[in-house]
């Protein structure tokens, strides 16, 4: 007989049993993963909900608010499946947990690979999600704390070069542009020096009007890309420590799940043995 399975005392048939590590440290495992899977949807909905409608419809795509509201949702049902999978023993939703995160699993393994593959792609790809994050800059708070964040700790500006933030409409050079931000950019390019007691907020203001060199001394004017994919080259041990402590929970996961669906199917086959063979004494 297999390891779930053990000779009851004094009689000459074989019982399985479920066991209760495996069973309540995957319910443990789900809870924990639930509990934040709802923090993520409650953040997200409330960012949402500040949001002016008009402002939260024009950039859906690129809004982290919606991003968070998807993965946590995403995370809420698999959990769900694995928390009352576990505790039920039911054999659909833990198969259910299980075939959702390894499908996770699997997308995220090929994404790695093919991004590593086709690089030139994916920095198209990266590029035009920085344009288009540029263009709705000022229409989504979030979305500009997010890009503010970036050009300040990568110490760059725009996608490509500082140049890029005509693609705003407050920042475009056009000359019939009436914003007062006309040919700026956001004070996250500005070079900044503690030597200065009182910060100059407007420090790129027209800096879109100078070449590199006159710019060079007030803002940062080498594009955020260039910035990131250097950052990537650097530091590919801490991502690939990151990643692999994505990976690890879905493979725990993966096997508890995979354990107890196999409990619980030898338990479910004695069961239907013992039934046949009471009924049927002299099979």
């Amino acid at each position: 007989m297999s390891g779930g399975r053990r000779a009851a005392p004094g009689r000459g048939e074989d019982f399985t049993f479920v066991s209760p590590v495996v069973k309540y440290l995957l319910f443990l495992f789900n809870f924990l993963f639930w509990v934040i899977s709802l923090l993520m949807v409650a953040i997200g909905v409330y960012a949402r909900m500040m949001k002016h409608t008009e402002a939260a419809l024009a950039c859906l795509a690129v809004d982290p608010a919606v991003m968070l509201m998807v993965v946590g949702v995403l995370m809420f049902f698999i959990t769900f499946c694995g928390c009352v999978g576990s505790l039920r023993e039911n054999i659909c939703l833990l198969q259910t947990f299980c075939i959702c995160l390894t499908v996770i699993f699997l997308l995220q393994l090929t994404a790695g690979i093919l991004g590593f593959i086709f690089s030139d792609k994916a920095r198209d790809k990266v590029t035009e999600m920085i344009n288009k994050a540029i263009t709705h800059y000022r229409d989504d708070i979030d979305l500009q704390n997010l890009i503010d964040f970036g050009q300040r700790e990568f110490g760059c500006c725009g996608g490509v070069a500082y140049t890029d933030w005509s693609k705003n409409m407050y920042f475009n050079c056009r000359d019939d542009n009436p914003s007062r931000e006309r040919c700026s950019v956001p004070f996250s390019c500005c070079l900044l020096t503690k030597e200065k007691d009182v910060i100059n907020t407007m420090c790129g203001q027209n800096m879109q009007e100078l070449d590199y060199l006159e710019a060079g001394d007030v803002i940062h004017t080498n594009g955020c890309i260039d910035k990131l994919v250097d950052w990537i080259h650097g530091n590919m041990f801490i991502l690939g420590g990151v990643a692999l402590g994505l990976a690890i929970p879905q493979l725990v996961g993966i096997l508890l799940s995979q354990i107890l669906i196999n409990q619980i199917k030898d338990q479910i086959e004695l069961q239907k043995y013992n039934v046949q063979h009471r009924t049927d004494p002299w099979s």
